[in-house]
């Protein structure tokens, strides 16, 4: 994952401006900077993110039309198989009479 920039000098001193004492100022700014580059995603994790979900979906998508396919092939099968039963039945009533 990439590091997001934080100007950790730029924000202690303005917190310094703002009355925090130095020490404090600091610390906070380095607190935030370790939350900054630890926990946020940049906008190239993002864009990775993206690329992955899509390939995940595209993967998906063809194996559930695989999917389809074959149980479209199976209901094929029992259909004709109830269909030629049928047939066998009914000529076998036919014969009887």
């Amino acid at each position: 994952m990439s590091t997001a920039v934080f100007d950790t000098l730029a924000y202690a001193k303005k917190l310094k401006e703002a009355g925090v004492p130095e020490k404090q100022a600091e610390i906070h700014a380095e607190a935030i900077a370790e939350i900054v580059e630890d926990k946020l995603a940049t906008k190239r994790d993002l864009k990775d993110l993206e690329v992955a979900v899509q390939r995940d979906i595209k993967e998906l998508e063809v194996t559930v039309q695989r999917d389809i396919k074959e149980l479209e092939l199976r209901l094929i099968i029992k259909l004709g198989s109830l269909i030629a039963a049928s047939i066998a039945i009914v000529a076998a009533l036919v014969k009887l009479l």
